[in-house]
Protein backbone atom coordinates (compact mmCIF):
# COMPACT_ATOMS: atom_id res chain seq x y z
CA UNK A 1 0.00 0.00 0.00
CA UNK A 2 1.64 3.62 -1.06
CA UNK A 3 0.57 6.45 1.11
CA UNK A 4 0.75 10.35 0.57
CA UNK A 5 0.35 12.48 3.25
CA UNK A 6 -0.42 16.29 1.71
CA UNK A 7 0.68 18.52 4.62
CA UNK A 8 2.85 16.21 6.07
CA UNK A 9 4.89 18.97 7.70
CA UNK A 10 2.59 20.00 10.61
CA UNK A 11 1.85 18.81 14.07
CA UNK A 12 -0.96 16.45 12.95
CA UNK A 13 0.64 15.04 9.61
CA UNK A 14 3.51 14.28 11.49
CA UNK A 15 1.81 12.40 14.23
CA UNK A 16 -0.11 10.44 11.61
CA UNK A 17 3.22 9.84 9.57
CA UNK A 18 4.81 8.61 12.84
CA UNK A 19 2.06 6.34 13.65
CA UNK A 20 2.19 4.21 10.28
CA UNK A 21 5.27 3.93 10.49
CA UNK A 22 5.03 2.87 14.36
CA UNK A 23 2.25 0.32 12.76
CA UNK A 24 3.94 -0.80 9.22
CA UNK A 25 -0.06 -1.02 8.34
CA UNK A 26 -3.08 0.32 7.43
CA UNK A 27 -6.39 -1.69 7.50
CA UNK A 28 -4.46 -5.03 7.76
CA UNK A 29 -2.33 -4.29 4.71
CA UNK A 30 1.59 -3.22 4.79
CA UNK A 31 2.60 -0.20 3.61
CA UNK A 32 4.93 -0.48 1.31
CA UNK A 33 6.21 3.21 0.52
CA UNK A 34 4.93 6.86 1.76
CA UNK A 35 5.82 10.44 0.40
CA UNK A 36 4.85 13.37 2.65
CA UNK A 37 4.67 16.87 1.16
CA UNK A 38 4.29 20.51 2.55
CA UNK A 39 4.75 23.75 1.96
CA UNK A 40 8.85 23.14 2.64
CA UNK A 41 10.11 19.61 2.59
CA UNK A 42 9.28 17.72 6.06
CA UNK A 43 12.16 15.96 8.36
CA UNK A 44 12.43 12.48 7.52
CA UNK A 45 12.23 9.78 9.86
CA UNK A 46 13.04 6.50 9.94
CA UNK A 47 10.63 3.83 8.87
CA UNK A 48 10.46 0.53 7.62
CA UNK A 49 8.98 1.61 4.35
CA UNK A 50 10.46 3.63 1.46
CA UNK A 51 10.30 7.34 3.16
CA UNK A 52 9.82 10.62 0.15
CA UNK A 53 9.64 14.08 1.54
CA UNK A 54 8.81 16.92 -0.71
CA UNK A 55 8.44 20.60 -0.32
CA UNK A 56 5.99 22.86 -3.02
CA UNK A 57 3.18 24.81 -3.92
CA UNK A 58 0.16 22.34 -3.20
CA UNK A 59 -2.28 24.46 -5.85
CA UNK A 60 0.82 23.42 -8.31
CA UNK A 61 1.34 20.05 -7.20
CA UNK A 62 3.80 17.96 -8.23
CA UNK A 63 3.19 14.58 -9.70
CA UNK A 64 6.07 13.04 -7.48
CA UNK A 65 3.66 14.30 -4.66
CA UNK A 66 0.70 11.61 -5.51
CA UNK A 67 2.65 8.86 -7.23
CA UNK A 68 1.08 6.33 -9.66
CA UNK A 69 -0.18 3.32 -7.38
CA UNK A 70 -0.85 5.71 -4.47
CA UNK A 71 -3.71 3.65 -2.47
CA UNK A 72 -4.20 6.31 0.27
CA UNK A 73 -4.22 10.28 0.31
CA UNK A 74 -4.30 11.92 3.29
CA UNK A 75 -5.67 16.06 2.24
CA UNK A 76 -4.47 17.37 5.59
CA UNK A 77 -2.88 20.84 3.42
CA UNK A 78 -4.83 23.91 4.34
CA UNK A 79 -4.03 27.89 5.51
CA UNK A 80 -6.11 28.03 8.71
CA UNK A 81 -8.74 30.33 9.84
CA UNK A 82 -7.05 33.49 10.90
CA UNK A 83 -4.70 33.32 8.37
CA UNK A 84 -7.15 32.68 5.75
CA UNK A 85 -9.39 35.52 6.77
CA UNK A 86 -6.45 38.06 6.73
CA UNK A 87 -5.30 36.70 3.37
CA UNK A 88 -8.15 35.91 1.23
CA UNK A 89 -6.42 35.32 -1.90
CA UNK A 90 -3.94 32.43 -0.15
CA UNK A 91 -6.96 30.78 1.44
CA UNK A 92 -8.51 30.37 -1.58
CA UNK A 93 -5.17 29.73 -3.64
CA UNK A 94 -4.33 26.88 -0.85
CA UNK A 95 -7.53 25.72 0.51
CA UNK A 96 -9.62 25.51 -3.10
CA UNK A 97 -7.07 25.04 -5.65
CA UNK A 98 -5.32 23.10 -3.82
CA UNK A 99 -8.23 20.43 -3.35
CA UNK A 100 -8.93 21.19 -7.49
CA UNK A 101 -5.08 19.47 -7.81
CA UNK A 102 -5.57 16.88 -5.47
CA UNK A 103 -8.52 15.81 -7.65
CA UNK A 104 -6.71 16.07 -10.96
CA UNK A 105 -4.03 13.95 -9.46
CA UNK A 106 -6.06 11.67 -8.44
CA UNK A 107 -8.03 11.38 -12.04
CA UNK A 108 -4.44 10.21 -13.28
CA UNK A 109 -3.95 7.38 -11.22
CA UNK A 110 -4.99 4.08 -12.81
CA UNK A 111 -7.36 3.27 -9.65
CA UNK A 112 -9.14 5.68 -7.61
CA UNK A 113 -7.32 6.05 -4.10
CA UNK A 114 -9.50 6.75 -0.87
CA UNK A 115 -8.96 10.38 0.11
CA UNK A 116 -8.97 11.59 4.11
CA UNK A 117 -9.92 14.78 4.00
CA UNK A 118 -9.58 17.64 7.03
CA UNK A 119 -12.79 19.64 7.01
CA UNK A 120 -13.42 21.81 9.83
CA UNK A 121 -16.47 22.71 12.43
CA UNK A 122 -15.93 26.33 11.28
CA UNK A 123 -17.50 25.13 8.12
CA UNK A 124 -20.92 25.96 10.72
CA UNK A 125 -22.38 29.10 12.43
CA UNK A 126 -24.52 29.49 14.78
CA UNK A 127 -22.64 30.56 17.97
CA UNK A 128 -22.51 29.65 21.30
CA UNK A 129 -26.40 29.09 21.97
CA UNK A 130 -26.20 26.20 19.01
CA UNK A 131 -26.01 22.48 19.76
CA UNK A 132 -25.90 21.06 16.16
CA UNK A 133 -28.02 17.74 14.66
CA UNK A 134 -25.55 16.15 11.81
CA UNK A 135 -28.22 16.77 9.02
CA UNK A 136 -27.27 20.48 10.45
CA UNK A 137 -26.86 23.08 6.77
CA UNK A 138 -23.61 24.51 6.42
CA UNK A 139 -23.27 28.09 6.89
CA UNK A 140 -20.22 29.18 7.21
CA UNK A 141 -19.27 32.61 9.08
CA UNK A 142 -15.74 33.11 7.92
CA UNK A 143 -13.69 32.50 4.42
CA UNK A 144 -11.68 29.10 5.75
CA UNK A 145 -15.08 27.64 6.97
CA UNK A 146 -16.36 28.48 3.10
CA UNK A 147 -13.42 26.95 1.50
CA UNK A 148 -13.41 23.94 3.21
CA UNK A 149 -17.45 23.91 2.58
CA UNK A 150 -16.79 23.74 -1.05
CA UNK A 151 -13.69 21.82 -0.92
CA UNK A 152 -16.10 19.24 0.58
CA UNK A 153 -18.53 19.46 -2.03
CA UNK A 154 -15.91 19.05 -4.99
CA UNK A 155 -14.42 15.44 -3.12
CA UNK A 156 -18.17 14.13 -2.77
CA UNK A 157 -18.54 14.98 -6.95
CA UNK A 158 -15.16 13.70 -7.40
CA UNK A 159 -16.24 10.60 -6.09
CA UNK A 160 -19.43 10.40 -7.39
CA UNK A 161 -17.70 9.98 -11.28
CA UNK A 162 -15.34 7.63 -9.96
CA UNK A 163 -11.90 9.92 -9.41
CA UNK A 164 -11.80 8.72 -5.85
CA UNK A 165 -13.47 7.03 -2.53
CA UNK A 166 -13.30 10.21 -0.24
CA UNK A 167 -14.05 10.36 3.24
CA UNK A 168 -14.24 14.47 4.68
CA UNK A 169 -13.78 14.88 8.59
CA UNK A 170 -15.13 17.92 10.21
CA UNK A 171 -12.36 18.23 12.67
CA UNK A 172 -12.90 19.88 15.76
CA UNK A 173 -10.36 22.13 17.66
CA UNK A 174 -7.75 20.40 18.37
CA UNK A 175 -5.78 20.74 21.79
CA UNK A 176 -3.45 20.24 22.43
CA UNK A 177 -1.43 21.31 19.89
CA UNK A 178 2.62 21.43 20.51
CA UNK A 179 4.90 23.66 19.69
CA UNK A 180 4.42 27.07 18.77
CA UNK A 181 1.50 29.11 18.33
CA UNK A 182 0.00 29.33 14.55
CA UNK A 183 -2.38 31.64 12.54
CA UNK A 184 -5.43 29.61 13.52
CA UNK A 185 -8.19 31.50 15.25
CA UNK A 186 -8.40 28.82 17.28
CA UNK A 187 -4.62 28.90 18.80
CA UNK A 188 -5.71 30.18 22.31
CA UNK A 189 -6.93 26.72 23.25
CA UNK A 190 -4.02 24.95 22.91
CA UNK A 191 -2.38 28.02 24.02
CA UNK A 192 -3.63 27.97 27.59
CA UNK A 193 -2.74 24.34 28.33
CA UNK A 194 0.63 24.52 26.32
CA UNK A 195 2.60 28.30 27.58
CA UNK A 196 1.49 27.47 31.46
CA UNK A 197 2.59 24.07 31.21
CA UNK A 198 6.24 25.75 29.87
CA UNK A 199 6.40 27.64 32.38
CA UNK A 200 4.59 31.34 30.51
CA UNK A 201 2.10 34.10 30.27
CA UNK A 202 -0.28 33.44 28.01
CA UNK A 203 -3.53 35.88 26.83
CA UNK A 204 -7.18 34.39 26.91
CA UNK A 205 -9.15 36.76 24.61
CA UNK A 206 -12.42 35.17 25.28
CA UNK A 207 -14.43 34.49 28.63
CA UNK A 208 -14.09 31.69 30.82
CA UNK A 209 -17.26 30.26 30.14
CA UNK A 210 -17.06 30.35 26.55
CA UNK A 211 -17.70 26.78 25.10
CA UNK A 212 -16.00 24.39 22.28
CA UNK A 213 -15.75 21.94 20.82
CA UNK A 214 -12.58 19.94 20.88
CA UNK A 215 -10.34 16.76 20.13
CA UNK A 216 -7.15 15.80 21.28
CA UNK A 217 -4.43 14.79 18.78
CA UNK A 218 -4.55 11.36 19.50
CA UNK A 219 -7.90 10.99 18.54
CA UNK A 220 -7.75 12.94 15.76
CA UNK A 221 -5.12 10.42 14.34
CA UNK A 222 -7.02 7.72 15.26
CA UNK A 223 -10.31 8.89 13.10
CA UNK A 224 -7.73 9.60 10.14
CA UNK A 225 -6.57 5.85 10.40
CA UNK A 226 -10.04 4.81 10.76
CA UNK A 227 -11.29 7.12 7.38
CA UNK A 228 -8.61 5.18 5.68
CA UNK A 229 -9.73 1.70 5.67
CA UNK A 230 -13.41 2.22 6.64
CA UNK A 231 -16.14 0.75 4.64
CA UNK A 232 -17.56 3.95 2.81
CA UNK A 233 -20.45 2.04 1.00
CA UNK A 234 -23.07 3.08 4.43
CA UNK A 235 -21.89 6.72 3.21
CA UNK A 236 -23.60 7.28 -0.03
CA UNK A 237 -23.38 10.67 -1.71
CA UNK A 238 -22.76 12.78 1.59
CA UNK A 239 -19.13 11.86 2.48
CA UNK A 240 -18.68 14.27 5.05
CA UNK A 241 -19.03 13.50 8.77
CA UNK A 242 -19.05 15.60 12.48
CA UNK A 243 -16.64 13.37 14.33
CA UNK A 244 -17.40 12.67 17.85
CA UNK A 245 -15.45 15.23 19.88
CA UNK A 246 -16.74 17.44 23.01
CA UNK A 247 -18.16 20.28 23.81
CA UNK A 248 -16.18 21.75 27.23
CA UNK A 249 -15.96 25.34 28.31
CA UNK A 250 -12.51 27.73 28.99
CA UNK A 251 -12.70 27.44 32.57
CA UNK A 252 -12.63 23.41 32.73
CA UNK A 253 -9.98 23.30 30.28
CA UNK A 254 -8.42 26.00 32.88
CA UNK A 255 -9.54 23.19 35.75
CA UNK A 256 -8.30 20.05 34.43
CA UNK A 257 -4.99 21.49 33.38
CA UNK A 258 -4.61 22.58 37.21
CA UNK A 259 -5.47 19.21 38.51
CA UNK A 260 -2.59 17.75 36.46
CA UNK A 261 -0.30 21.11 38.09
CA UNK A 262 -1.59 22.80 40.65
CA UNK A 263 -1.56 26.70 40.13
CA UNK A 264 -0.78 26.73 36.11
CA UNK A 265 -4.05 28.37 35.47
CA UNK A 266 -2.75 31.32 37.30
CA UNK A 267 -0.41 31.98 34.07
CA UNK A 268 -3.53 32.86 31.87
CA UNK A 269 -4.44 36.31 31.41
CA UNK A 270 -7.83 37.48 30.38
CA UNK A 271 -6.81 40.17 27.64
CA UNK A 272 -10.43 40.26 24.90
CA UNK A 273 -9.81 39.97 21.39
CA UNK A 274 -12.76 40.76 19.79
CA UNK A 275 -11.50 39.84 16.60
CA UNK A 276 -10.75 36.50 17.57
CA UNK A 277 -13.49 36.50 19.23
CA UNK A 278 -16.00 37.19 16.35
CA UNK A 279 -14.36 33.82 14.54
CA UNK A 280 -14.25 31.69 16.79
CA UNK A 281 -17.96 33.21 18.50
CA UNK A 282 -19.28 32.04 15.64
CA UNK A 283 -18.40 28.02 15.46
CA UNK A 284 -21.17 26.28 17.40
CA UNK A 285 -19.83 24.52 20.57
CA UNK A 286 -21.62 21.30 20.29
CA UNK A 287 -22.61 18.53 17.98
CA UNK A 288 -24.83 15.34 18.29
CA UNK A 289 -22.69 13.33 16.46
CA UNK A 290 -24.99 10.28 15.87
CA UNK A 291 -22.99 9.77 12.09
CA UNK A 292 -19.89 9.04 12.89
CA UNK A 293 -19.94 6.57 16.06
CA UNK A 294 -22.38 4.07 13.82
CA UNK A 295 -19.53 4.02 11.12
CA UNK A 296 -16.92 2.99 13.49
CA UNK A 297 -15.45 6.43 15.00
CA UNK A 298 -14.41 5.83 18.49
CA UNK A 299 -15.77 8.15 20.96
CA UNK A 300 -13.50 10.80 22.50
CA UNK A 301 -11.54 10.19 26.24
CA UNK A 302 -12.06 12.50 28.85
CA UNK A 303 -10.65 15.57 29.10
CA UNK A 304 -8.39 15.25 31.92
CA UNK A 305 -6.85 12.49 29.84
CA UNK A 306 -6.45 15.07 27.12
CA UNK A 307 -4.22 17.35 29.06
CA UNK A 308 -1.94 14.05 30.39
CA UNK A 309 -1.48 12.96 26.69
CA UNK A 310 -0.21 16.63 25.76
CA UNK A 311 2.37 15.82 29.23
CA UNK A 312 3.64 12.57 27.76
CA UNK A 313 3.20 13.10 24.17
CA UNK A 314 4.71 16.69 23.32
CA UNK A 315 5.75 18.63 26.23
CA UNK A 316 9.45 18.02 26.51
CA UNK A 317 9.80 18.06 22.68
CA UNK A 318 7.84 21.26 22.73
CA UNK A 319 10.37 22.81 25.54
CA UNK A 320 13.14 21.71 23.31
CA UNK A 321 11.99 22.75 20.38
CA UNK A 322 11.76 26.16 21.87
CA UNK A 323 14.60 26.09 23.68
CA UNK A 324 13.58 26.32 27.62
Amino acid sequence: MRITILGGGGFLGRKLALRLAEEGTLGGRPITAMTLFDLAAPAPFPAPFPLTCLGGDIAELPEAAIPSGTDVIFHLAAVVSAAAEADYDLGRRVNLRGTDAVIDACRRLAAPPRVVFTSSIATFSGGQGSILDDGARQIPANSYGTQKAAAEMLLADATRRGFMDAVCLRLPTIIVRPGRPNKAASSFFSAIVREPMLGLETELPVPDDFAVWVASPRSAVGWLIHAAAMDTAPLGLDRSLNLPGMSVKVGEILAAMDQVRQGASSLVKRVADPVIAGIVGGWPPGFRAERAPANGFARHEPLIDVIRAFVADDLEATRLDRGL
